[in-house]
């Protein structure tokens, strides 16, 4: 059952000062238009592929979804720029529609006016369709804690909120289970106050949801053992654009003081780290040259050491544009390496499943450790359907990689969740013969055009899309 935040008795709050932009105030209302996905499509790769040319890295998922929740603290309109177009966003530019916000999504912009939110519930039906773990739904309002609501997103390991309501309560929350639904409101019958809270674990998703809750707390709170990772700062950035007062992002401890309210602002959204650690990957398991803009070379700085090690050259041409090249002169294979995830700066999960693919083309046996989910080796059993050597115990894998002469080759994998999935792409690209895909919309929730960025890069990618019985009559 899905479990929620919600608040009762929210008194009706004063009306704020105007944004510091009055540009953003009162936008046109166009209906609010989703990305549709069809669950039943399957990408069909032809291998083994020759990558070349450029590609454009998409706007972060992962901080997308954060900054969205956290216009709905916000008085009047925040305009968010450079947001991908995924199955994800617009979800949950849908819940935060649910919740009474107006918003807009025009192109790669979403707009969000929050001064009409009155509910403390997101709609379940909308909630079922995204994956928001890591965001509070909601605001401070007078009297009350922010909700968050985990829902479906990937069966990967345990997600649990043991953290969030610690620190709720540290936060002066009282979180009660009831129905099925975690209730939190405020104690004081006012809102939440200031306090100190150290987490056990240095969890984003806690992280970016405490650090929210504190800004409109009456008070100083001060965060220990955070995250550290580049979608915290992106957050705390765009909090500090709408008014907030914090100190210490990006480092293990976070000081905020608690505003009274915060502002509409603009933002543009950092490009995605895991989608250009994703494309390194996939020029590498390909032995190609490729290049990809706009990135920030610096959030993939434990990617691009690895890459170098096995083999790879690696060149910053601007501050926003990385080239890769693995193609070899003297015709030597890359290397294999080991990986061990962890929290930021450590090698990031969401790169551990693709780089498992990369490694079995690789010289020599690889080892593996997934430290950050303990159910994040799924990809490991559809890898092995094309040929793929990996020996799996718990949360570490054995890849046992190239031999002469072994080769991966087209099969039928099935993505189940979304780093996993893009996994079975990069096998697909290298695999000789064809590899069909299904469960393409695991991986529709984190890459935007993924079929077309590739595509454009010289690899034979379709994707089919089973007619409906309307469509076929």
């Amino acid at each position: 059952m899905a479990t929620s935040f919600c608040s009762f008795n929210v008194p009706k709050s004063q009306d704020p000062p105007k944004p510091l932009n009055p540009s953003l105030q009162n936008p046109p209302s166009p209906p609010l238009h989703l990305h549709n996905q069809n669950h039943s499509s399957k990408l069909v790769i032809t291998g083994p592929s020759k990558l070349s040319g450029h590609v454009a890295i998409s706007g972060s998922k992962n901080s997308s979804l954060p900054i969205l929740a956290a216009t709905l603290f916000c008085s009047g309109t925040s305009k968010l720029a450079n947001v991908p177009c995924l199955s994800d966003t617009r979800a949950m530019a849908s819940v935060l529609a649910s919740l009474g916000a107006e918003v807009q999504v025009l192109g790669d912009e979403i707009l969000v006016n929050a001064d009409g939110v009155r509910s403390v519930e997101p709609c379940p039906d909308e909630i079922r369709k995204c994956e928001v773990g890591s965001s509070s739904l909601g605001r401070c309002w007078p009297g009350s804690a922010p909700p968050r609501s985990p829902c479906r997103g990937c069966d990967i390991g345990a997600r649990p909120v043991d953290l969030y309501v610690q620190g709720l309560r540290a936060l002066g929350a009282v979180v009660e289970l009831r129905d099925g639904k975690v209730q939190a409101y405020a104690a004081n019958g006012r809102g939440l106050v200031g306090g100190t809270f150290q987490l056990d674990y240095p969890s984003v998703g806690a992280t970016e949801t405490l650090m929210m809750a504190a800004c409109l707390a009456d008070g100083v709170t001060l965060l220990s053992n955070v995250a550290k990772e580049p979608e915290v700062v992106a957050l705390a950035r765009f909090l500090i654009e709408s008014g907030a007062c914090i100190e210490g992002a990006g480092s293990n401890k976070i000081v905020i003081k608690g505003k009274s309210w915060l502002h509409g602002s603009e933002c543009k959204i950092d490009p995605d780290r895991i989608e250009t650690g994703t494309f390194m990957l996939a020029a590498a398991i390909t032995r190609s040259c490729i290049s990809m803009s706009p990135v920030i070379p610096s959030h993939v700085s434990c990617l691009t050491e690895k890459l170098r090690a096995a083999g790879c050259k690696i060149r910053q041409r601007s501050h926003d544009t990385l080239e890769i090249l693995a193609v070899s002169t003297d015709g030597a294979n890359l290397n294999g390496f080991n990986v061990k995830t962890g929290p930021f700066p450590a090698f990031p999960t969401d790169l551990q499943p693709q780089t498992m693919a990369l490694l079995t083309t690789c010289n020599g046996s690889s080892i593996v450790e997934e430290s950050v989910f303990n159910k994040r080796m799924g990809h490991a059993n559809e890898l092995l359907k094309l040929g793929a050597r990996i020996q799996v115990c718990g949360s570490t894998a054995l890849v046992l990689g190239k031999d002469k002469g072994s080769l991966l080759s087209g099969s039928s994998p099935i993505a189940k969740d979304l780093r996993g999935g893009m996994s079975l792409v990069l096998a697909g690209l290298a695999a000789t013969g064809n590899t069909e895909i299904s469960g393409v919309s695991h991986i529709d929730r984190g890459y935007e055009n993924i079929d077309a960025k590739l595509q454009s890069l010289g690899a034979d990618v379709k994707r089919l899309i089973p007619l409906t019985c309307s469509e076929s009559q």
